[in-house]
């Protein structure tokens, strides 16, 4: 049954039949898809490794108790490079971003075909995860540094992008009018009746940005785009479980402490 407001008191009134049907179809297909899928997923799953892996996972745990602290002193720098990585690539995306996200916006965007291409980028964006990003990064430009902080701002392009122009979507249209009627031009308009409005929006999104990006750094050095996964694919390729414990709390310890920092900044911020 759908709610209406009438009045300001919620009313429920019972579906047309037709939409009714319409209804239980959807929910109908959708189970049907999530069987099917389901079917896929244990049609190419091996169920005979399901039956110890309790037994593997108490012994690779057990391999890794303790954690090897001898190498901290030499993980110090790659951590250091992840997060630089994160900043570095976060800072990109916002600079590519915040004028895509005034092209994308309905009620900002200068011409019709501006904005679909600033879509367009937007979901390319978002469709591709950081870590592809990086294997094609790596292959054009080599593996380092450089390959993770594009990878991270290809990926944030798409984030920050999506969140910033449904917020310019959802200004008060009232300041802006009041500044068009005193004869102010365009971008006049976006200085004084849209930024006031967004800026704290496009401060949270960003940092919250960075909150993430700080973790799917980690992971970059696995493809050999720096940063502390470097360190981490080197430990498990040499069966080294003290040394993947060791990266494993020191990645923890820097997830933890960048949460803190963006909540912090957020609350001054906001």
């Amino acid at each position: 049954m759908p709610l209406l407001q009438i009045n300001n008191e919620p009313v429920w009134r019972q579906r047309e039949p037709a939409r009714q049907r319409l209804v239980w179809l959807g929910w109908f297909l959708g189970v049907c898809l999530f069987l099917f899928c389901a079917r896929i997923v244990s049609d190419n799953t091996i169920w005979e490794f399901m039956t110890d892996a309790h037994i593997q996972a108490a012994s690779l745990i057990g391999r890794m108790v303790p954690p090897d602290w001898s190498i901290t002193a030499s993980l110090l720098l790659p951590l250091w490079d992840t997060v630089n990585i994160a900043t570095v690539g976060t800072a990109l995306g916002v600079l590519i971003s915040f004028p895509l996200a005034f092209l994308a916006a309905a009620n900002t965007s200068p011409h019709p075909s501006l904005r679909a291409f600033a879509l367009t980028v937007i979901v390319s964006s978002r469709s591709i995860n950081a870590l592809i990003w990086a294997i094609l990064l790596v292959t054009i430009v080599g593996p380092g540094l450089l390959a993770g902080m594009v990878a991270i701002a290809l990926r944030s392009i798409g984030f920050l992008g999506k969140l910033l122009y449904e917020a310019i979507e959802e200004i008060d249209t009232g300041p802006v009018e009041a500044i068009r009627a005193t004869g102010a031009r365009p971008m006049q308009e976006l200085a004084w009746g849209v930024l006031p409005q967004i800026m704290p929006a496009f401060a949270g999104i960003t940092v919250y940005r960075w909150d993430i990006n700080i973790r799917e750094s980690t992971v970059l050095g696995l493809v050999g785009a720096g940063g502390i996964g470097l360190q981490m694919n080197a430990a498990i390729n040499n069966l080294a479980w003290g040394q993947v414990a060791t990266v494993f709390v020191l990645i923890f310890a820097t997830v933890i402490l960048s949460e803190w920092v963006s909540a912090r900044i957020r609350h001054a911020v906001i």
